[in-house]
Formats: structure tokens, sequence, C-alpha cells
């Protein structure tokens, strides 16, 4: 028996041939669809961070906490110069309206007195021109006393009041101007009263005025 022989069934089995792609084992695809090496992922570098200047407030205002002297985005923390200037004018008109009060309070008190000096008594003619103007001096005395009650509450509204403070504070102010006409002859002291009033109308208008009564409120 020769083991040799391609035909012995005892002899040693036929060597097969080397495997390859076809022949019995799954074909592994590729790394990419066109048989291209899949390059590595594309990692993007961090740009660098730059430093920004500060950017101001986009509005500012005098006044504020002493910490910030240019003031606040939404308006002064505390009551501008020429606000409080006006203030105190408006306050100086209100007394002068109140002096003027108690003047034809005074006045009135030496009514009869002087139309009695002045013989009009028992004359009804004279009686009747007498007695309106008397009514005339009741009339002023009147209105500078509510003049001078506005001004009392437009003094203490500056503080925590609007927008119509500062416009009432104009208004007022315009007809302190004439009644500062009608004072003309009194020792100048109308037109001290109508200077006054023109200063505290030019204040009350200026922007800073305007920027503390519109302030937002929390």
């Amino acid at each position: 028996m020769s083991f040799g022989e391609p035909n012995n069934p005892y002899g040693p089995p036929p060597q097969q041939p080397p495997s390859s792609p076809g022949y019995g084992q799954p074909q592994q695809p590729p790394a990419s669809g066109y048989g291209v090496p899949q390059a590595p992922p594309y990692q993007q570098q961090p740009y660098p961070q730059q430093a920004y200047p500060p950017q101001p407030y986009p509005q500012q205002y005098p006044g504020g906490d002493p910490q910030f002297p240019g003031g606040y985005p939404g308006g002064p923390a505390q009551m501008p110069r020429p606000t409080r200037v006006a203030q105190i004018l408006v306050g100086v008109i209100a007394l002068a309206h109140a002096i003027i009060a108690v003047a034809y309070v005074y006045f009135l008190t030496q009514w009869d007195e002087v139309m009695t000096e002045a013989g009009i008594t028992g004359d009804p003619e004279a009686e009747r021109f007498a007695d309106l103007g008397k009514g005339v001096v009741v009339f002023f005395l009147c209105l500078a006393t509510v003049f001078a009650i506005l001004g009392v509450v437009l003094l203490l509204q500056y503080a925590k009041g609007g927008n119509t403070v500062r416009v009432c504070s104009i208004v007022y102010s315009s007809f302190a101007i004439v009644t500062g006409i009608f004072m003309l002859a009194y020792w100048g002291l109308g037109l001290l009263l109508m200077a006054i009033a023109i200063v505290a109308i030019v204040l009350s208008a200026k922007r800073e005025s305007a920027a503390w009564f519109q302030r937002p409120r929390y």
C-alpha cells in the first residue's frame, strides 16, 4: 500500500488552496465607500479670547451716588442743583404771596377807619364805590392765599412728585409774574418777584429737572 496514491482512502487528505475573498469567507467592507482610508475627524481649534473694554452706560445724568459721579441710566439718585434752586424759589414765591395775603388782611381791618377819615360815610354813591373796592381787595386776598397754599404743596412734592410737579411749577411761576406786575408800585417788590419767577421757570425747564421728575420709581 502506498500513501502517495491519490485514490487511497487511507492516505492523507488533499491540501486545500489558500483562502481568498469570495471563497467561503465574508468580505470585509473597506474603510470608506471608495476604498480610501477614512481621515481622522477635524477638530476645530478654539479662538483666543479677546478682552473687550468696559462699555459705558447708554445715558448718564448728573447727580447720583458719590461712587458713580456720572449718575445712573435710569435717572439721578439725588435732586440736581438746578432743581433744588427751583424748589427754593418756588418757596420764596409762596412766601411772597403769604405776605401779600397778610397785608390785605391788615388793609381790610383798617378799611372802615380809612373810609371814615376820607368822609365817604353818609354818601350812598360813595359808599357803593367803597364797597366795590372792598370786594376787590377781598378777591385779591383770597387769590393770594390760594397761591400761597399751592406754592407750599408744590414745595413738598419736589422730592417724590412726577413730571406734573415740574409743569405745575412752570405755570405757577408764570402766574407769579402777573402778581409782580400788579406790585410794581410797591418799592420794587414786584420787579423782584418777577425776576425770581423767571429764574424758577428757566430752572424748572432744564434737562436736569426733567430727568429728576421723569426718573423711574421702583
